[in-house]
């Protein structure tokens, strides 16, 4: 059900974020000419001759150090490697096979995964440099030239990773199920729903934190659809996650959330918002997703009138950047209000791949204008040509306007709000680009 997996690799300062970064088009990892500067994976969907899988940037691998941070990293690669269905090794073709190369290669045909050697920086045009035969000793097959910063060679990179992913199956591209993955720290009851959805013990459920260590897919169809639910692994804070295994079942998390559609948060109502679910959140919110808020345990809580929405309010307080994420208080061992679940999951996935015509977004736009001016400085006022909508799944505008320094971030805020009045958008991010114009191109 998931899509295949891409995993880059390779010794400090050999190019992995600028290569990764131009494959998925946009500046995700942070490229510094600096040993060790990416230390956790950074991982996003891509696609190549229409196939989709995801792309994970590791830090840089030193197999043999014993500084901790450099420990922490290669610990980090090895959880990217066990993960991955491709692995592409990227050296450094200038400075040709070293002793940390070798080391990777060792441990990369002890993976025994697809292996695709790729010789960054490459950077001169014409024949094939007589250094790339030396990487032929690597034994991990015919290594291939490519220079990330002028992208040479990428197309031949990629033609090669679409060779070795696994065969696609019938369910990878299935538009009309919706993926939801259960997110939330350990011991909120994710298994518990996943269990009272399916009516069976499918997941192993315990009072013991950290008990479900995978990310597991559960189909399932009803009257409302079809769904696959992911149930995931607890995700701690990073100081406390120690055990090794238990770092592995937190990467599978954070994927199952890079693939889902929707992510129910699950709190438990006894705790309330912690800081860690304010951080679990965030990478919610920071990958697009739908998000719904399901506060479980709510049987367990001495109640009024006014407890329900006291609690939303405290809720929306802790995480005021999810305000536009339903609530729903539910209990997975009652089996108390899980039936709503399905409504909310169709209706916050058709937000998230919400499309507005351009002519109607300009309307909207025009009067959000009238109604409040944008703003000016140093007597220069912020123009706003015309807006349109660039993507979905989160839906996402570009605004073009004559002087980007006058979009303040509280107008971008006004406008946003004033589209969410006028076509809903609940339970997904939005996201607004901002590019100047001159007048004269418009």
């Amino acid at each position: 059900m998931a899509k295949p997996t891409v995993a880059i690799v390779g010794r400090p300062n050999v190019g992995k974020s600028t290569f990764f970064n131009y494959i998925v088009g946009k500046r995700i990892s942070i490229v510094e000419d600096t040993p060790g500067v990416t230390r956790d994976r950074v991982y996003s969907e891509t696609n190549w001759r229409g196939r989709n899988f995801t792309l994970i940037d590791t830090g840089g691998i030193e197999p043999e150090s014993d500084d901790v941070i450099l420990s922490q990293m290669r610990d980090q690669a090895d959880i990217a490697i066990q993960i991955a269905d491709v692995i592409v090794f990227l050296t450094d073709i200038k400075q040709g096979v070293t002793a940390a190369d070798q080391d990777i290669a060792l441990m990369l045909k002890k993976a025994k995964k697809p292996v695709i050697v790729v010789c960054n920086k490459s950077d001169n045009f014409g024949k094939v440099p007589e250094e790339l035969y030396e990487f032929y000793n690597l034994g991990l097959g015919d290594p291939h030239e490519a220079s990330s910063v002028n992208a040479k060679g990428i197309g031949d990179v990629l033609d090669a990773i679409y060779e070795k992913l696994p065969p696609k199956t019938e369910e990878e591209d299935e538009e009309d199920v919706i993926k939801v993955a259960i997110i939330g720290k350990p011991n909120v009851g994710k298994s518990s729903l996943v269990n009272q959805i399916l009516g069976e013990n499918r997941v192993i459920v315990s009072n013991i934190a950290g008990t479900t260590r995978d990310a597991i897919d559960s189909e399932f169809e009803n009257e409302h659809g079809k769904y696959v639910f992911i149930d995931t692994a607890g995700i701690r804070r990073k100081s406390k996650v120690e055990d090794r295994l238990e770092k592995f079942s937190v990467m599978r998390s954070l994927l199952a959330v890079e693939r889902a559609d929707v992510c129910l948060l699950m709190l438990d109502a006894k705790e309330g918002v912690t800081a860690q679910d304010a951080k679990i959140a965030g990478e919610a919110h920071e990958a697009g997703k739908g998000v719904i808020i399901v506060v479980n345990k709510w049987d367990e809580i001495e109640k009024d009138d006014h407890t329900m929405e006291s609690y939303k309010k405290d809720v929306y307080n802790k995480l005021s950047y999810l305000s536009y994420a339903p609530i729903l208080f539910i209990s997975a061992k009652t089996g108390q209000r899980v039936n709503k679940l399905y409504e909310m999951i169709n209706m916050v996935a058709s937000q998230n791949a919400l499309r507005v015509n351009t002519s109607v977004l300009n309307e909207v736009l025009n009067e959000a204008i009238a109604i409040t001016q944008p703003p000016t400085d140093k007597g220069k006022r912020l123009k706003i040509f015309y807006m349109t909508q660039a993507t979905t799944k989160p839906p996402t505008f570009v605004v073009f306007v004559n002087d980007k320094e006058l979009f303040h971030f509280s107008y971008e805020r006004y406008l946003i709000n004033q589209i969410r009045k006028e076509f809903g958008l609940t339970g997904t991010p939005v996201r607004m680009i901002v590019r100047e114009r001159n007048e004269k191109n418009v």
